[in-house]
């Protein structure tokens, strides 16, 4: 595999056309090689349109969905991060290459050690990958407020502790909603009390781990 073709050919082909036409965002995807974060033996898979299996079930997205959540949050170089799901440190590091400081959040110890080992390799200094269960918000680090929150995996609902580690001016990136029926949305905190949502696009993706369930009362 002519790997540099077959990433030019991933951005031409997938991610531009998913209307990620903002150049430091494809800059990012060069700069940071994707191949770097995929299990060795889904090495073929590592440009190709698709989901692909890590330990434990789950999963890294597909690059263009990566590529146009990165796009929507719009990270900026003073901006603190969190992300839900760290998978195999791929989303921590294309945010990291925009961000100050990234803290990443996994549930699975096998897969909070490959993230770390694969940020480590990579060399990506300021992403701290921290074990436990954040899908309800994190409280590992105490009363910080992020700018950016990023969940990789769906929502059936947004818990309101995510809408409360949002800094004013800071924005949610969350796949909400249960299949078939998902969308990508954008929540961004307006003031102390109000909070403005967008959908982006639809889309279906794995749930997070014990995502909050909808209330099953009905009047």
């Amino acid at each position: 595999m002519n790997v540099e073709q077959a990433r030019r050919n991933m951005i031409e082909q997938q991610i531009r056309t998913w209307e990620v036409l903002d150049l430091d965002i494809l800059k990012t995807l060069v700069a940071v090689r994707r191949e770097a974060f995929v299990p060795t033996a889904y090495q073929a898979l590592a440009f190709v349109d698709t989901e692909i299996p890590l330990p434990e079930g789950e999963n890294m997205l597909s690059p263009k969905l990566e590529a146009r959540l990165l796009q929507e949050a719009a990270v900026q170089p003073h901006e603190s991060v969190l992300e839900i799901g760290a998978g195999s440190g791929y989303m921590a590091a294309l945010l990291a290459h925009h961000a100050k400081q990234v803290i990443t959040v996994e549930i699975v110890p096998e897969l909070r050690a490959l993230a770390e080992k694969n940020l480590a390799s990579y060399g990506v200094g300021n992403v701290s990958v921290a074990l436990g269960d954040g899908a309800r918000g994190w409280s590992g680090s105490g009363s910080q407020a992020f700018d950016v929150i990023m969940i990789s995996g769906s929502l059936p609902v947004v818990p309101e502790a995510f809408l409360r580690q949002l800094s004013v001016g800071g924005r949610l990136l969350a796949v909400i909603g249960e299949a078939p029926v998902m969308s990508a949305c954008m929540i961004t905190r307006v003031s102390d009390d109000a909070w403005d949502t967008v959908k982006l696009f639809e889309t279906s993706i794995k749930a997070l781990r014990n995502a909050e369930k909808p209330s099953a009362f009905r009047f």
